[in-house]
């Protein structure tokens, strides 16, 4: 590979509006330099002439995120309904959100905002009707609401507190603890901990994961390789602490410690990538116990769920793609000795525990249903929920006589119950009341057909009395991967696109967890190709069937659906009008160098891999396939300068090849977000603004002027 000696060209900032006009496509895309990086795979040499963007700390890369905004910007601001959906965003918003309560200790805890606070609320009350206090505002770490909680975890008897903080968006935490009972911190804060919850072990500490920071280069894209658990005793410097398992001896991508809800054993899960864990415990009532293995490859997942003495239930899918809860005795866990309690069926199971029940979530065509079972798995019922839609919280802890989960669905806003555990009568908790009328909306379940015959469900709703004339502006989102399930769930901000004539459509592409296992890898590696397809197939449908047309349809995913936009963009770009890649992978022959990137080979396969893995990544990679002279659809790339799990390196390349290349009058624009990261504690008032800059731009370049602005003049 040439390295990279110089910049050859220096970056040219030239600055988008005519001197006379005010029209929101007068513009001009800076230069961006180019240099002479090369990298050769299994013999084939493949240009990166931006290589230089992946360095966040060079002044060059500074400059060119300040000249791209100022651009953006420009843009954005001279559309002239943007005020306006941004007033309508902030009304919808502020409303109030109470969510679940849970109990600990003397207190009952729950969080609430009180409608346009950046961060939730943490309050506390003795009883359920009694008077609450704040516990912890988050929106006092820091005025602008860039630093977030990231994780809170209380001991059994809720004497000791600790949460975890997250700085601009990043992975990277800091753990503090407090005294639960006069909220006072406690002398014990931790640095550098990552992709990790804390665990205690009585009153004397806890068990948390982490990586070694990277030693040279960037802290938020260099690459994190072996994950550590650790054990604190509280009082002590970090520096003493405990190695668990992990590290360089034992090495393994990702590592997680959890204790049964008795604190007898420390459950292990460690992997090599997103999917498939080996499994352990160990025995904490037995001084100087071994760590035990249950499950010792990664082909798998698999997790201990609960405990009745040395009875483990655990849920995995191994010789059950769509998941079964077995049970085993710890003194030989080995898999020749579990007893199935709950078998395998044709739909996803995940299941809880709670006053001595386990509540098994189904996911039926990407729908709820939940069943209660006793511990030997004998079927009690099944849980009446209030409709079609999400349902979840169906945990808690063995002596709970009552629990609260929550329901949504697109038209149904997140809604708490109360759920009495031995009639199995649920009752509303907390409705929150927006301005908003669900029955003015509907909501259709569709089954499409992609490229290769396979079946896709897909959810589409919109406002009664909408005619299906092709004329409808459409937003079509999907994710596509990782084994992750897209159900059906409640937005605020969708509000605004459904109430001014738009349609919101959400398909369950191949790569996702809806169908199980298979339905997963049916959308990895040599077969992701499928999940692009799908996606075409999905956009195909809704122009077929009159819910709008390509001049109507904007396409949009986020991370994994970052990469499916691109990849689609690229390969059709004549199928939408607008596109949306958000946090995006973007390199698919360089996204395993940075941060976590490598852990996610399961779903990509590398280009190191073969020469054939490396021919079918370059075949599809968005930052490789943007063709010179393609009208690319109006794009507007989201990405954040603090986001350390898919670095925005890949949105700067992919970028700076569309604004070179891309033919046409639609404009190909990049709005980078400071002080944020992938998207996980963003503070509600730059959520509103992005999502203000999303519908406007969609509108604006659909030739759209929506009703509420034609409403104010």
């Amino acid at each position: 590979m040439k390295k990279m000696l110089t910049l050859l060209i220096l970056l040219v900032v030239i600055i988008g509006c005519k001197p006379k006009e005010e029209k929101a496509d007068s513009l001009i895309y800076p230069v961006t330099a180019k240099v002479d990086t090369v990298d050769t795979y299994f013999g084939t040499e493949v240009p990166d002439p931006y290589r230089w963007l992946e360095d966040d700390r060079s002044e060059q890369t500074a400059q060119w995120v300040k000249a791209e905004n100022k651009v953006t910007n420009s843009y954005l601001k001279n559309i002239p309904f943007r005020d306006e959906i941004k007033n309508r965003l902030e009304s919808l918003y502020n409303y109030e959100r109470l969510y679940a309560p849970f109990e600990k200790g003397d207190y009952y805890y729950y969080y609430k905002n009180d409608g346009l606070q950046n961060q939730n609320v943490l309050y506390r009350k003795k009883s359920l009707d009694g008077e609450s206090e704040v516990f912890l505002d988050p929106n006092k770490f820091k005025e602008d609401g860039t630093i977030s909680l990231a994780g809170t975890s209380f001991t059994k008897d809720g004497s000791l507190f600790a949460y975890l903080i997250s700085e601009s968006g990043s992975d990277w935490r800091k753990a503090i603890v407090m005294n639960a009972e006069t909220k006072e911190i406690i002398a014990d804060t931790l640095y550098d901990i990552k992709f990790s919850g804390i665990a205690w072990k009585g009153n004397e500490g806890f068990y948390y994961s982490s990586y070694d920071k990277p030693k040279s280069g960037s802290v938020l894209s260099g690459k994190t390789q072996y994950h550590k658990l650790f054990y604190h005793k509280l009082g002590t410097d970090q520096s003493s602490d405990k190695l668990i398992f992990g590290g360089e001896e034992l090495p393994r991508r990702y590592v997680r410690g959890y204790l049964t809800e008795d604190q007898r054993f420390l459950v292990i899960t460690a992997a090599q990538s997103t999917s498939g864990n080996e499994l352990y415990i160990q025995d904490l009532s037995k001084p100087d116990s071994k760590i035990v293995t249950v499950v010792n490859n990664f082909d798998n997942n698999s997790y201990v769920i609960d405990n009745v003495g040395t009875r483990l239930l655990i849920q995995t899918n191994l010789e059950a793609p769509n998941n079964r809860i077995v049970d085993v005795d710890a003194s030989n866990p080995t898999q020749e000795m579990w007893k199935d309690v709950i078998s395998e069926t044709e739909n996803v199971l995940s299941a809880g525990t709670a006053g001595g029940k386990i509540f098994a979530n189904y996911l039926i065509d990407a729908k709820t249903e939940i069943k209660q079972y006793d511990r030997t798995g004998k079927l009690e019922r099944t849980v009446k929920l209030p409709g079609i839609g999400t349902a979840s919280g169906f945990g808690g802890n063995e002596d709970d006589k009552t629990i609260y989960y929550s329901f949504t669905s697109f038209t149904y806003p997140s809604s708490i119950f109360s759920y009495d555990i031995k009639s199995g009568e649920s009752e509303l908790y907390e409705q929150p009341k927006i301005d908003f009328n669900p029955e003015d909306y509907k909501t259709e379940q569709v089954f499409y057909e992609s490229k290769d015959g396979t079946k896709v469900p897909m959810f589409i709703t919109y406002k009664k009395g909408l005619e299906l004339n092709g004329k409808n502006p459409t937003y079509l989102y999907a994710y596509g991967g990782f084994n992750v399930s897209l159900k059906p769930s409640f937005s605020v901000a969708r509000i605004v696109w459904l109430e001014n004539g738009g349609i919101y459509a959400q398909p369950n592409l191949r790569g996702g967890g809806e169908y199980g296992e298979a339905w997963h890898k049916a959308g990895t590696k040599m077969q992701k190709q499928n999940v692009f397809d799908d996606f075409i197939a999905a956009g195909e449908y809704l122009i077929n069937n009159k819910y709008t047309s390509s001049d109507y349809l904007a396409i949009a995913g986020g991370s994994n659906g970052g990469l499916l936009v691109g990849a689609t963009m690229t390969q059709r770009p004549d199928l939408a009008k607008v596109a949306f890649p958000a946090v995006g992978v973007m390199d698919m022959l360089r996204y395993n160098k940075f941060t976590a990137g490598a852990g996610w080979a399961y779903d990509y396969g590398t280009a190191e891999d073969s020469k054939e893995m490396f021919e079918y990544l370059y075949g599809y990679s968005p930052v490789h396939n943007v063709k010179e002279g393609v009208a690319y659809p109006a794009t507007m790339v989201t990405t954040a300068d603090h986001d350390d799990r898919v670095v925005p390196a890949h949105s700067f390349k992919f970028i700076a090849n569309l604004q070179e290349k891309q033919s046409g009058d639609n404009p190909v624009l990049i709005r980078i977000e400071t002080d944020a990261g992938h998207g996980a504690g963003t503070p509600i008032s730059k959520k509103i603004e992005e999502q203000a800059d999303i519908y406007s731009f969609a509108w604006y370049n659909m030739g759209i002027i929506p009703q509420l602005a034609k409403q104010n003049n």
